[in-house]
Parts: structure tokens; C-alpha cells; sequence
């Protein structure tokens, strides 16, 4: 691996690069849901930490909201209007 990182470097670099960021997911993951895994069978075991993964990636969605002023309910869509109640009952509204 030694002489591949002296004759190869940017190739090295590369694929270290992308390990790199890979251990700092997971120890992000780590610090904030924590390292252990609670579940006995290997099925809720594969669920419990796929589940930790959407957690995480939802918290970097939101702290990202935040910090570049997004504003997540305007989809750059113009607003609906209609004239009938019936479809405006049919449309889910968040509250505000």
C-alpha cells in the first residue's frame, strides 16, 4: 500500500477521501443517536440502524432548512385556489 500511495497518490487520495467521509457519518450518527443497538433479531437489528440512517439524514435536512434560510412549505408552486369547498377540504394542510 506504500509504494500504491507513492506511484498512485490522487488515486489513493481519492478512495481515502470517500472512506474519510464515511467515518465521519457514522461517528456523527454515533454522537447524536447514540452507538448501541437494542433490538435481539438480525432483521430488527438491519431496521434499527436503518432507521437510525433516515433520523440522521432528516436532522441534516433540518439543521440545513436553517441554516440557508429555507423556508420548507414553499415549493415554488403558485397557490391553489378553488371555488369549490368540497376540494378545498381534500387538500392536507400543515399547520403554520
Amino acid at each position: 500500500m506504500f509504494h500504491y500511495f507513492n506511484l498512485r497518490r490522487d488515486e489513493f487520495l481519492g478512495h481515502y477521501h470517500k472512506r474519510s467521509n464515511v467515518e465521519s457519518v457514522f461517528s456523527a450518527m454515533k454522537r447524536k443517536l447514540g452507538d448501541a443497538v437494542r433490538s435481539r433479531t438480525d432483521t430488527a437489528m438491519k431496521n434499527e440502524v436503518l432507521a437510525k440512517v433516515v433520523c440522521h439524514n432528516l436532522m441534516c435536512l433540518i439543521q440545513e432548512w436553517y441554516e440557508l434560510g429555507i423556508d420548507p412549505t414553499d415549493w415554488g408552486m403558485p397557490a391553489r385556489r378553488s371555488d369549490d369547498p368540497a376540494e378545498e377540504r381534500a387538500i392536507l394542510r400543515f399547520p403554520g
